[in-house]
């Protein structure tokens, strides 16, 4: 195995990890941006008034992107696989 070929296994591997959380991180972001908005305007600072909407979004964002992301990690793996007769 080259210096190259772990750099890029490297990379690949947290480019990978970066596009499987993005959505589901994205997506609590924007909530809780939106809630921290409302709780501004309206006064209202309930500590558990965030958890419930984020933890809805993101299983929601998870189902809704969860073949795109099983078609991200498989085509990673096979990646993986393929190069694993290089590494000697």
């Amino acid at each position: 195995m080259t210096q190259q070929l772990a750099i890029e296994l490297c990379k690949n591997a947290i480019w990978t990890t970066l596009m499987v959380a993005a959505p589901m991180l994205l997506a609590g972001l924007v909530v809780g941006i939106l809630i921290s908005l409302f709780q501004s305007v309206t006064q209202i600072h309930e500590m558990t008034l965030t958890f419930i909407p984020k933890i809805l979004v993101v299983v929601v964002v998870l189902i809704l992107t969860l073949p795109w992301i099983m078609n991200l990690l498989l085509s990673y793996t096979a990646e993986l696989f393929a190069l694993m007769e290089q590494v000697k």
